[in-house]
């Protein structure tokens, strides 16, 4: 069973991206990267010695932190919005 569904892909995108067409958003990027490594951190809670796939994970964090400082640097409002919203930084 994959973990995302269309359904909820077209559900992330219309509520990070303006619509669920709006895959090249920044804010949607970002979303979908952070549902992707929280699922894969459910993943390893249960299984910890899959290696490969903590090796994934760390992959998308720094994708993500790399998506996140350039939001930063040219949407400091939205990029605060996005933080609150996603709940990422505490």
């Amino acid at each position: 069973m994959p973990y995302l569904t269309t359904e909820k892909k077209a559900n992330i995108f219309a509520t990070h991206g303006g619509s669920a067409t709006n895959t090249g958003s920044i804010e949607a990027q970002i979303a979908m990267v952070t549902e992707r490594i929280s699922s894969i951190s459910k993943h390893l809670q249960q299984n910890k010695k899959d290696h490969s796939t903590q090796r994934g994970l760390m992959q998308l964090v720094g994708q993500r932190k790399r998506l996140l400082a350039y939001m930063q640097k040219h949407n400091l409002q939205g990029y605060r919005a996005l933080i609150e919203k996603l709940g990422l930084r505490k």
